[in-house]
């Protein structure tokens, strides 16, 4: 491949793999609470509809619209949305004890529907299928450095992009210090390792796992809004592409070994094997398919050696394990 092609290639991985991270980042600290939450797909799906509904409502309710003020909205009401996916889940496993699996296939469901109706109606709102268009909001999202426009290709692919691709970065870095320096960190991963025990040490499981919870499904929801906003350019598509990404971000959980900051090249690696066939000249339907499985075989590759090898990477001793203090 020639340096342009290269760049491209680059810039296509990084621009898919920023969706998935966040849903890993905030699944990882789902996860080390000892929550495993599959409604990861669902979760990015509000995040991503609930900021596109505030934007495209606030937008045609004001003549001249803010872009801090569509920006603030839409970014506040991704969060929000999705954090109360998180909030729904913790409800339903930690307080009520139903399966973990269940709640997190359910809500993958619950979510996708909500997001799909929400969606058709704007695109009715908007005057058809296809005609919904928040393009001031996703300019924000999508406004890249001065100068960035006359830059060589490689530079474009380093520089290139949207804040949320830089955040998703430091969230990776924050969420690494936060979960092996910080007191509250270490109490977080102590819960999810063994709930009992840190319950026995005066840490209050609950709260622990709720806030983790409904934090970390807040960080996986800005996937898709990163996904609405910037990937698709501020528009609507009932193509299931979010499930898809949403998915991906749960084995790279496994990839990353729960590991946030493993999350960020990981993501990066799953785009470029996801988007590596359309830079190989030659290859058939057949091909193409192949190449796009990759990313799950090199996960399903990783989850085999780390098991045989090194159990103690795998993920908290108490993960999808409900907790109840009563049978401790």
């Amino acid at each position: 491949m020639t340096s342009a092609q290269w760049a491209s290639l680059i810039q296509a991985a990084v621009v898919f793999g920023t969706v998935i991270m966040y849903g890993a980042i905030g699944e990882i600290i789902t996860e080390k609470s000892g929550n495993l939450n599959l409604g990861v797909p669902g979760i990015m799906y509000l995040g991503g509809i609930a900021g596109l509904a505030v934007a495209f409502l606030y937008e045609n309710s004001v003549a001249d619209p803010s872009r801090l003020v569509s920006f603030i909205l839409s970014f506040g009401a991704a969060f929000l949305a999705a954090a109360l996916g998180g909030l729904i889940f913790s409800i339903l496993t930690i307080s009520l004890r139903v399966n973990q699996n269940v709640t997190g296939l359910t809500l993958t469901i619950f979510g996708g529907g909500v997001a799909n109706f929400f969606g058709g109606s704007l695109n009715k709102l908007a005057g058809g299928v296809g005609q919904i268009s928040v393009a001031r909001t996703s300019s924000v999202y999508r406004a890249t450095l001065p100068g960035v426009s006359s830059m060589s290709p490689m530079m474009k692919a380093v520089l290139g992009y949207g804040f949320m691709v830089y955040l998703a970065i430091i969230l990776a870095i924050l969420a690494t210090w936060f979960l092996n320096r910080t007191h509250t960190g270490l109490n977080l991963r102590a819960v999810g390792e063994s709930p009992a025990t840190a319950d026995a040490a005066g840490i209050n499981v609950t709260k622990y796992k709720y806030l983790a919870t409904c934090i970390g499904a807040g960080i996986s929801g800005l996937g898709g809004l990163y996904y609405v906003m910037d990937y698709i350019k501020g528009t609507w598509a009932n193509d299931g592409a979010i499930e898809t990404l949403g998915w991906l971000a749960v084995a790279l959980v496994i990839f990353a070994l729960w590991k946030p900051v493993n999350a960020t090249w990981g993501s990066y690696l799953f785009g470029v094997l996801f988007w590596l066939y359309y830079y190989i000249q030659g290859l058939n339907r057949a091909s193409q398919e192949i190449f796009k499985m990759l990313p799950y075989i090199v996960t399903i590759a990783v989850l085999v050696i780390v098991s045989i090898r090194r159990k103690r990477d795998m993920g908290p001793a108490s993960l999808g394990l409900s907790y109840f203090r009563e049978e401790r």
